[in-house]
């Protein structure tokens, strides 16, 4: 490929202002103000750089992001049609803000490769080299060795359990507001690989245990009469809730990554059911919690929840 020919194959995705991992992020020279108030050992910058990966299907992108903000607020950029793997692929790409969440929404016009589609979330680091230093050394394998893209670096890490996520980092550094309230990754364990997920995660990501309630009430993930493991842990990447169970699941329970946190839960399955969502399950009420699971167009399932996090 010539210099010219090359340069127009590359014009839409320097023109990008987000990429398969959010917005444009910054270097480790020049990082927002709130990487410098988290520790050190850290290369996390904060939550509202952290991207939920949605994968709708083939042309309801337009539908999704309309039905999201309605029930939830906010803005979202202008959609880009570009390569965001390291091998030929073609997508059309939007980032969602809103204040209860950051998403990075696809909708692949070429077959998706592997393992593209299975990372549950995008991670700005503030070291890219560093980040996928550490996380090799907590115990997760880079399943995507790192990659060049227009405007910055990406890899694809996967934690002990088959848990996979994104690390990014990009030259252009931006500044966001905090989120008004931080998401939950949801992540489904055997009892096989909890202990091993929970090691490395724990390590990479600088976290800690709130709470680790082995008895928890089996209906909040769709099996009432049952009990399961529910351990949540706060980091600088955000919340997560750890749901270790036999697998012996309802649809949608596993289906969905991220659980968003909601001021009242019945008006917000109001709004999204005018929005064109279908509400899957719930609200179910337990211990301080009410939830429910939503569907949005274009098949992203979502766990909203009211009350307690822990």
């Amino acid at each position: 490929m010539n210099k010219r020919k090359a340069m127009v194959r590359l014009l839409p995705a320097l023109l990008l202002v987000v990429s398969v991992g959010g917005f444009a992020a910054p270097s480790s020279a020049a990082s927002p103000n709130s990487a410098a108030r988290l520790p050190e050992a850290t290369t996390a910058v904060g939550p509202q750089y952290d991207t939920t990966h949605v994968y709708v299907t083939p042309g309801a992108m337009d539908a999704f992001v309309t039905c999201w903000e309605a029930v939830f607020g906010g803005t979202h950029t202008t959609k880009v049609v570009t390569d965001v793997t390291p091998t030929p692929s073609t997508t059309v790409s939007e980032l969602v803000l809103s204040p209860v969440g950051t998403l990075s929404v696809f909708d692949f016009r070429t077959p998706v490769p592997y393992p593209f589609g299975a990372e549950r979330t995008g991670w700005l680091m503030s070291d890219f080299d560093k980040g996928v230093r550490r996380a090799r050394s907590s115990g997760a394998d880079v399943v995507v060795a790192p990659f060049d893209d227009p405007i910055g670096r990406d890899a694809v890490v996967q934690f002990p359990g088959g848990v996979n996520a994104q690390l990014y980092w990009h030259t252009k550094a931006p500044s966001y507001a905090p989120l008004e309230t931080v998401p939950d990754n949801r992540v489904y364990l055997t009892r096989d690989s909890a202990r091993e997920f929970l090691t490395s995660y724990l390590r990479f990501t600088g976290g800690r245990i709130v709470s680790d309630d082995r008895s928890a009430d089996g209906g909040q993930i769709g099996v009432p009469a049952e009990t399961y493991r529910r351990v949540a842990i706060s980091s600088p990447f955000g919340n997560t809730v750890v749901s270790v169970t036999d697998g012996h699941l309802p649809y949608p329970f596993g289906r969905e990554t991220t659980g968003y946190a909601v001021t009242d839960l019945g008006s917000t399955l109001h709004r999204a059911e005018v929005a064109g969502a279908k509400v899957l399950w719930g609200p179910y009420a337990s211990r301080g919690r009410t939830s429910a699971m939503v569907q949005f167009p274009g098949g992203y399932v979502a766990e909203l929840h009211e009350g307690d996090n822990h």
